[in-house]
């Protein structure tokens, strides 16, 4: 039975009943945000690096399942030293990285003059990689070389 269109109930535009997004989180596990506001590129990345202890939240060890609220103070071990990151906001989902990055504050000081000249220093002191692959040539030269 057909009912006409003014006889149906008026549609609504989603104003009653709110959406859970980004707003309505309060809490959410910390390797599941490290890896949306991109700070790790995977989740299982993030993971490894709280069960690794490379991951502080509030200077205590960071578990992967630990809830992060707005306000608490991240710190991660890279290899060039610590990035420090206070919580700004929460995403469920992955989001783009220009609006991942207004999910957190990075705090870290900047480097001193001289840690900037040690990672020079230490950039020209490191052999060159090598410029192609090595051929069959190469490679039974490296072999009579390291006499296998």
């Amino acid at each position: 039975m057909h009912v006409p269109r003014e006889a149906r109930a008026p549609a609504t535009s989603g104003a009653d009943h709110p959406q859970p997004g980004p707003a309505a989180l309060s809490e959410q596990r910390l390797d599941v945000w490290l890896d949306v506001a991109c700070l790790f590129k995977t989740r299982s990345e993030a993971q490894k690096g709280c069960t690794g202890g490379k991951v502080e939240v509030n200077r205590e060890p960071g578990k992967p399942h630990r809830q992060i609220r707005p306000g608490d103070e991240v710190r991660i071990t890279r290899t060039h030293g610590k990035q420090i990151v206070v919580v700004c906001g929460l995403a469920e989902h992955h989001v783009p990285k220009a609006l991942a990055r207004e999910l957190y504050r990075d705090v870290t000081p900047p480097p001193t003059p001289e840690q900037v000249e040690v990672r020079r220093l230490e950039r020209l002191a490191r052999p060159p990689g090598p410029l192609r692959r090595p051929d069959k040539r190469d490679r039974r030269a490296l072999r009579r070389f390291k006499g296998f």
